[in-house]
């Protein structure tokens, strides 16, 4: 099943390359189709490959990293504007997958990357420098941040080794590194909101036990 005509937005999205003469699968009319019993899926152009591929690898950690970050947004004590911030990425992870679920096709932006970069620094600019490492955690959205950015850094691993074999934009990764930056802050600063400081990770523990 392809990545984008499973969702919503991937129905943007076959409208978007309707022009482009690309092969996109039909609109679901039922959720089962039978034809990955195999172990092989379809892409966006209309080829197929197998289910462990490093491409669907690549486009379903994206998957999973934009399902994460719907953990996060689950939580009622994210401020608005970093919700208005993660509601954004949501969706520029779709752009993001649909490209890598379509081999040739473009959709990530460095208008998209500068965005984010934006965000990033606007959300680092009121925290304290960070002296010590930090155990994620600090509270259950910072947590499913940390989880988000984790997730994001696997699928920065994945989509390295598509490169490695096929064509990737550097844009894609770009965002993806990005991202995972994004992330971590956003989670220093859930960890904040939530339980008014960071959980440190202490080199020094009971026992004098040293790490």
């Amino acid at each position: 099943m392809p990545y984008t005509s499973a969702t919503g937005h991937g129905r943007r999205i076959l409208g978007a390359i309707s022009e482009t003469g690309i092969l996109m699968g039909n609109r679901l009319t039922r959720i089962y189709t039978r034809t990955g019993d195999d172990g092989s899926t379809g892409l966006g152009d209309g080829s197929r490959t197998d289910k462990d591929s490093a491409r669907v690898e690549a486009y379903g950690s994206v998957d999973e990293t934009n399902s994460t970050i719907g953990m996060v947004l689950a939580v009622a004590e994210v401020p608005d504007p970093l919700r208005k911030y993660l509601i954004e990425i949501q969706h520029d992870l779709f752009d993001l997958g649909g490209e890598l679920c379509i081999p040739g096709f473009e959709s990530i932006t460095s208008a998209q990357i500068e965005r984010l970069e934006s965000h990033l620094d606007q959300l680092n600019a009121d925290l304290p420098a960070l002296k010590d490492f930090i155990l994620p955690g600090g509270g259950t959205a910072a947590a499913a941040c940390h989880l988000a950015r984790t997730t994001c850094r696997r699928a920065e691993r994945r989509t390295v080794t598509l490169a490695r074999t096929e064509t990737v934009r550097p844009e894609v990764l770009r965002y993806l590194n990005r991202l995972s930056d994004l992330l971590f802050v956003a989670a220093r600063v859930l960890a904040r909101v939530e339980s008014g400081a960071e959980v440190l990770w202490r080199r020094q523990r009971d026992g004098g036990e040293s790490t």
